[in-house]
């Protein structure tokens, strides 16, 4: 056998040798205290050691961290079908799973809300069995699995979600990320669910019927930063049920639109619910006995609403002057057959809701009969309205719904005829900075042709009429101001 070379040797030599010194310092380390080892084993050695350790370990299962486990179970062999926990879980992990992420995924039908139509229902991706997905809370690593339980004496099988974590993280997953979980799959519930409008008949709610107003924030025709200011102020008291709890204020916000007819007081109202996911009450005070009626139907309303009072200037001093002013003009009833004069049978009960019995809803002792609802009132004439509805605290936020104006015209250009720009909107512009004319007149206009260049080129004509008129109409209010001043 040929001899190796020397250099081979060497090398060999060498690497017995420092093989032998780290096994040395090895057994030098087990038998003498920690801290001597700190001082005698190099830092560089001492790091090497500690990840071959580590990779030893690792195969076999050793850990440095304890882990614990929730169990979030929906056994129907022990007869607990419902478990709402579970269905929170399972909608919150669909937020958190992906075909491009997750190699096996089950895909699911699920009803809106369990009386709803097939139409209403929805896909969801959920884990299968025995699949996992993990989360990342606060700074806490988490491993979601669904397992499926052993099969039930009547053949039903059970099924789990195990929910892991290192147990110094326990008191963070229960109290902080569970709740969490639930917030989560309730909004995610909120913004799939149907929404519903109901109106009452005298002193009670008729059962709701679907909404589907089109009307979003994307499509209103209203000034940029007025619809920005809007939606902040929403997402704001979402968000406060802590704070208006601290400082002993009912958890209800109160919004005054008024404006011209036309302006999109009600379309505003729809992109409200829709933005909210909160289902709409139509109150209608003219047919509410008395503020005993109006206290039960304001009770029974459901938290997470919109109560939405229209022309509130006509409820009170307008229609108590057109009600006095009709028995002025009314002739003396007929007398019946049998000489009974009619007024002198028994009438209708009159309306006797008054503005303090909604006043004491708004932000008296009645005011925290329920939580998180919207109260709206809308007026044409914010002028008429007693000073009782405009103090603060009342109507927290007060939003003048204009005429149409340049980038309200953007918008329903964008809406109308998916257009950006085009070689007339230099006129229009000009126009509208002349004329008052409301979104809702813009919109019939741009409805009239299919075309987008006719559709404007209408659009110009009628302000272009507007504008002329409003010429003819200043000299005449002139001197009509001139007669009355002589």
């Amino acid at each position: 056998m040929e001899s190796l070379p020397l250099t081979v040797l060497d090398t060999c030599k060498k690497a017995l040798g420092t093989a032998a010194s780290v096994a040395g310092y090895v057994m030098l380390a087990r038998g003498m205290a920690r801290g001597m080892a700190r001082d005698i084993l190099p830092p560089e050695l001492r790091a090497a050691l500690g990840r071959a350790a580590a990779f030893v370990r690792a195969p076999l299962g050793a850990s440095d961290k304890e882990r614990h486990a929730l169990v979030i179970r929906r056994d129907f062999d022990s007869g607990y079908s419902e478990n709402e926990l579970f269905d929170a879980a399972r909608k919150y992990l669909t937020t958190k799973i992906s075909p491009r992420t997750t190699p096996c995924l089950g895909l699911g039908l699920f009803p809106v809300e369990p009386d709803r139509s097939s139409s209403s229902w929805s896909t969801l991706l959920c884990l299968e069995y025995d699949g996992s997905t993990s989360d990342h809370f606060d700074g806490v690593d988490v491993v979601w699995k669904y397992v499926r339980a052993g099969r039930g004496e009547d053949g039903t099988t059970g099924e789990y979600f195990k929910l892991s974590f290192d147990a110094k993280d326990a008191d963070t997953v229960s109290e902080r990320y569970v709740p969490f979980v639930m917030s989560t799959a309730e909004q995610l519930r909120m913004r799939a669910r149907a929404l519903k409008i109901s109106k009452n008949d005298g002193a009670s709610w008729q059962h709701g019927i679907n909404y589907h107003h089109p009307a979003t924030f994307a499509t209103l025709a209203m000034d940029p930063s007025l619809k920005q200011a809007v939606m902040d102020d929403l997402d704001r008291f979402l968000k406060r049920k802590e704070y208006y709890l601290r400082i002993g204020k009912p958890w209800k916000r109160g919004y005054l639109l008024y404006g011209p007819p036309g302006t999109g007081k009600s379309s505003l109202v729809a992109a409200m619910a829709n933005y909210l996911r909160f289902n709409l009450y139509d109150l209608d005070l003219s047919v509410v006995p008395d503020n005993s009626a109006l206290q039960m139907l304001l009770i029974n309303m459901r938290n997470k609403s919109i109560l939405v009072i229209e022309d509130i200037d006509c409820c009170f001093d307008a229609k108590k002057s057109r009600e006095e002013e009709g028995s002025r003009n009314m002739p003396e009833p007929a007398a019946d057959p049998d000489n009974t004069p009619r007024r002198q049978r028994p009438q209708r009960k009159q309306n006797t809701v008054t503005l303090s019995g909604l006043l004491n809803f708004i932000d008296g002792l009645w005011s925290t009969s329920g939580e998180e609802r919207i109260i709206i009132f809308t007026t044409n004439y914010k002028e008429r309205l007693d000073q009782a509805l405009l103090r603060p605290g009342r109507m927290d936020m007060h939003v003048e719904m204009g005429y149409c104006r340049w980038e309200a015209f953007r918008t329903l250009a964008r809406n109308y005829h998916l257009v950006d720009d085009h070689p007339l909107f230099p006129e229009i512009q000009q126009l509208l900075k002349a004329v008052d004319v409301t979104p809702a007149e813009v919109s019939e206009m741009l409805l009239r042709k299919e075309d987008a260049g006719q559709a404007l080129q209408v659009l110009k004509q009628f302000l272009e009429g507007k504008k002329t008129n409003a010429k003819k109409e200043a000299p005449e209010m002139k001197n009509e101001e001139a007669d009355k001043a002589m």
